[in-house]
C-alpha cells in the first residue's frame, strides 16, 4: 500500500479507484479553517522548504509555518522533542498568537535513536495529556456508548446489562427503553410493541398498554427493572391514564405489573422524574418535579399511592437560583429558564433516609422515610425535613454501594459527591453536557448519562428536533 501510494503520487501509477470518492472530496475543499501549524525541516532534500510557499494560501484560519534547522524529511524523528512542543502549543495555546518561527533547537544524535525514540513515547503522551486537559476532557472518564437521540436513563444490573431510556421531549423517539447490546446497538426493551407509542398516533394506542415518555429506568435489587413513565409528551400535557410504573422481570425479560398512578396524585402539571427503592424492595419514592414539586410514595405491592411534601418549599424550586452555562443564563427564546422542582433522589443502604433537591435549587435535603408513610400528617413530614448542604444546580443523585453521595452538576460540566456537609468535585469533563442520571455496575463502576439539555432546541433556536446524547463510565470516588 505505502509503494503503491508514492507510485500513484508520483504518477507512476493509477490510483486505487475505490479512493476516488475521498480524492474528489479533497480537491473540492478549496480551504481548511482549522488552526494549522506546518512544521518542515530545512534539509529535507524531498520536498524542501521552497517548494511549501504556496502552501499558506489553502488554509484559512490561524496558520504558522515552523522551520526547523538541521532537521530532514521526519522531523517527528528527528527533533520529536521540538515537535511535541510545538504540537502542545497548537492543542493548548492560542492560534491567534501564532507567527511563522525558525526552530534553531538540537536536533537528535544520530547515535542515540532508542533513548529518543523512548523520549518521543513520553513527550507524545505528555502531548495527548495536554491536548486532552485543552478540550476539557478528564482521564477518568470513558465513553460507553452514543445515541442519536436524546437520553436521560441508565441502569445497570447485578449481571452487568445496560438499558437506557429516551423521553418524548422533541422528537418523537423510536425506541423508548433499550437495551445497550455490547456492540452498542440498541434493542428495544421488553420488546418492540411497548416502544411501539408514536405522538401521531396518541388517539388510537391506549397509554396504559404503552411507554408513552419514559424518564426513568431503574433495577429494584430482586430482578426487576422499572419503568418510570410521567406520560406527558414534550415535558407538557399529562395524557389522561398515561402516568405509570411498568415492572419487567429480567429473566424472562416480561412485563409483570403495570400500576397506575391516580389522577389525584400525578396531578395535571405533574412530572414523574425518578424513583429509588426501599431494601425489601416494597415501597417506591418519586420526585414530581414539576409544577408543584412533591415525592409520591408507591405501595409497590397494592399499587396505592400518595403525595407526599406537596407544596413544601424542600420540594420546589428555589427562585433565587438561576442556571447558567459559561457564564451566561440558560433561557428560551421567550425568556424561561428551567424551572424544575424536585429532581434528584436518592435512598441510604439502610432505606431509612431518602435524600433529594430540586434541579432548580441549591440545597440538599432528607427525611427519614418513616415520615413518608400515609398515616403521617404533613405537618409532622415538614417538622422531620432535614437540610444535608448547601448544593449547586444538580440533575441526578446516587448513593453508591460504597455510601457515597454522587452528584451531577450540569452548569460546570462536573460529577460531584458530599463530603460531610460539604461537596466536592470528583471530575470535570466537558463531555459531560448536562450529566443527567446515575446507575452503577457491580463492581462499582459508576454510569452517567450526558441529556445535552442545553443543546435541544429548547434552549438552542435552530437545533434539530434529534441530538446526539452519551453513555460515560468513571471508577468510584474513593
Amino acid at each position: 500500500m505505502t509503494l503503491h501510494s508514492y507510485r500513484a503520487r508520483w504518477g507512476e501509477a493509477e490510483p486505487d479507484p475505490r479512493s476516488a470518492w475521498l480524492e474528489d472530496k479533497v480537491k473540492a475543499t478549496k480551504t481548511l479553517s482549522l488552526p494549522t501549524l506546518y512544521i518542515h525541516g530545512d534539509a529535507d532534500g524531498v520536498n524542501p522548504p521552497s517548494t511549501a510557499q504556496h502552501v499558506q494560501a489553502k488554509f484559512a484560519g490561524p496558520f504558522a509555518r515552523i522551520t526547523m534547522t538541521g532537521v530532514g524529511h521526519f522531523p517527528q524523528r528527528e527533533n520529536p522533542h521540538a515537535v511535541v512542543r510545538h504540537l502542545l502549543s497548537l492543542f493548548a495555546g492560542d492560534p491567534a498568537a501564532f507567527t511563522d518561527t525558525i526552530d534553531r533547537s538540537l536536533t537528535m544524535k544520530k547515535a542515540a535513536p532508542y533513548a529518543a525514540g523512548i523520549a518521543a513515547i513520553g513527550l507524545v503522551a505528555a502531548a495527548a495529556a495536554g491536548v486532552a486537559h485543552a478540550q476539557g476532557r478528564s482521564a477518568q472518564l470513558t465513553q460507553v456508548a452514543q445515541f442519536d437521540h436524546q437520553a436521560t436513563g441508565v441502569a445497570v444490573t447485578e449481571d452487568g446489562r445496560r438499558f437506557v431510556n429516551f423521553p418524548r421531549w422533541t422528537d418523537d423517539a423510536p425506541i423508548s427503553v433499550a437495551e445497550v447490546m455490547k456492540d452498542g446497538s440498541l434493542r428495544p426493551y421488553p420488546n418492540a410493541k411497548w416502544n411501539s407509542w408514536r405522538n401521531a398516533r396518541a388517539n388510537e394506542l391506549p397509554v396504559g398498554d404503552y411507554f408513552v415518555c419514559v424518564q426513568s429506568i431503574v433495577p429494584d435489587g430482586h430482578g426487576n427493572l422499572w419503568v418510570l413513565d410521567p406520560g406527558a409528551p414534550g415535558n407538557e400535557k399529562i395524557l389522561e391514564g398515561a402516568p405509570k410504573l411498568v415492572r419487567i422481570d429480567l429473566a424472562s425479560n416480561t412485563v409483570t405489573k403495570t400500576i397506575l398512578v391516580p389522577g389525584d396524585v400525578a396531578l395535571q402539571g405533574t412530572y414523574l422524574n425518578d424513583i429509588r427503592f426501599s431494601p425489601d424492595g416494597k415501597t417506591g419514592y418519586i420526585t414530581d418535579s414539576g409544577t408543584r414539586g412533591a415525592i409520591i410514595v408507591v405501595d409497590l405491592e397494592s399499587g396505592k399511592s400518595h403525595r407526599a411534601l406537596d407544596g413544601h418549599p424542600s420540594t420546589q424550586i428555589d427562585k433565587t437560583v438561576k442556571v447558567t452555562l459559561d457564564g451566561k443564563p440558560l433561557v428560551r427564546p421567550d425568556g424561561r429558564q428551567p424551572a424544575f422542582a424536585a429532581d434528584g433522589i436518592a435512598i441510604s443502604k439502610d432505606g431509612k433516609t431518602l435524600y433529594y433537591q430540586a434541579l432548580t435549587g441549591k440545597t440538599l435535603y432528607s427525611i427519614d422515610t418513616a415520615k413518608l408513610r400515609s398515616d403521617v400528617s404533613e405537618a409532622d413530614r415538614a417538622a422531620a425535613v432535614k437540610t444535608v448542604a448547601q448544593t449547586h444546580v444538580a440533575d441526578g443523585l446516587w448513593m453508591s454501594k460504597a455510601g457515597v453521595l454522587y452528584l451531577t452538576s450540569p452548569t460546570d460540566y462536573a460529577i460531584k459527591r458530599l463530603n460531610g456537609a460539604t461537596v466536592e468535585t470528583v471530575l470535570t469533563d466537558r463531555r459531560l453536557r448536562w450529566p443527567d442520571t446515575f446507575s452503577e455496575g457491580r463492581d462499582g463502576t459508576m454510569y452517567v448519562t450526558a441529556s445535552h439539555i442545553q443543546d435541544t432546541n429548547w434552549f438552542t433556536p435552530g437545533a434539530p428536533p434529534s441530538i446526539k446524547t452519551q453513555l460515560f463510565s468513571f471508577a468510584p470516588a474513593k
